[in-house]
């Protein structure tokens, strides 16, 4: 049994000859430490108004201005004119949307980065890019197929950029070596400076990423609640395959 940080839930994993009923029930009499290690958890952030969202590292503070037209931008402190201390993510819609809205601004920001960074590192290899999809996934923040496709998580726009064009090289270079072999290394390494640095950001600080706005799967604003995780007094839980790190992935 194990509480995920970054999805905000508990796992159960059984033997593949166990019985269901046995898991069950065993996940049960687990509710309260269950509901205790929830409620540890940090806060979710929702990107509402008035919350801080970083963007490339730099924290903004999100700020809603009904009376513009539905447009999201950023203003900086020097264009504030002094009314404030931290750039601004300024938001025109409904109050109810402001998540969503900063949200999909994040993941503009972020294929535009990233498709940069791709470009760039792609060039220098000589190799060609199928195609770069943007997700939101908690295990992996990469991953490259056999076919050429390019796979990263938007959430890497909230982190400095060396740390997103360590993954954007890193995955570009699977497609010279589909796995972690030292030529492999070397090839990332002669793509990105910042390899050991990006690695240390995203170890200490990675984690802190998913805990900041609606996931791509949920609706903006909405967020499981400890109490909700344990619904009628019993508990969810699940039997995932084992997690691996596979080449062309980087967790």
């Amino acid at each position: 049994m194990r509480v995920r940080a970054a999805t905000q839930d508990a796992v159960l994993t059984i033997p593949a000859r166990a019985k269901l009923i046995d898991a069950k029930l065993f996940a049960e009499r687990q509710a309260p430490w269950i509901s205790s290690r929830l409620r540890q958890l940090p806060q979710r952030l929702h990107m509402g108004p008035g919350e801080l969202a970083p963007l490339r590292g730099v924290p903004h503070r999100i700020d809603h201005r009904p009376a513009k037209r539905s447009v999201v931008w950023v203003q900086t402190v020097e264009e504030s004119f002094g009314s404030s201390a931290e750039p601004l993510i300024c938001v025109s819609s409904e109050a109810c949307f402001v998540p969503r809205r900063v949200r999909d601004f994040l993941m503009r920001e972020a294929r535009r980065d990233l498709e940069a960074a791709v470009a760039r590192h792609a060039a220098q290899l000589g190799v060609r890019v199928r195609k770069i999809t943007l997700r939101d996934t908690t295990s992996r923040w990469g991953s490259c197929t056999s076919s050429g496709a390019l796979n990263f998580s938007w959430r890497l726009i909230m982190a400095p950029p060396f740390v997103l064009d360590y993954l954007a090289a890193h995955e570009v270079a699977h497609l010279v070596h589909m796995n972690h072999s030292s030529a492999f290394w070397n090839a990332v390494r002669g793509l990105c400076k910042d390899v050991s640095a990006a690695e240390s950001w995203l170890k200490t600080h990675g984690e802190n990423l998913h805990w900041i706005g609606p996931r791509m799967n949920e609706p903006a604003g909405a967020a499981a609640s400890p109490e909700a995780a344990t619904g009628n007094g019993s508990v969810p839980y699940s039997m995932p395959s084992p997690l691996t790190h596979t080449p062309g992935t980087c967790r």
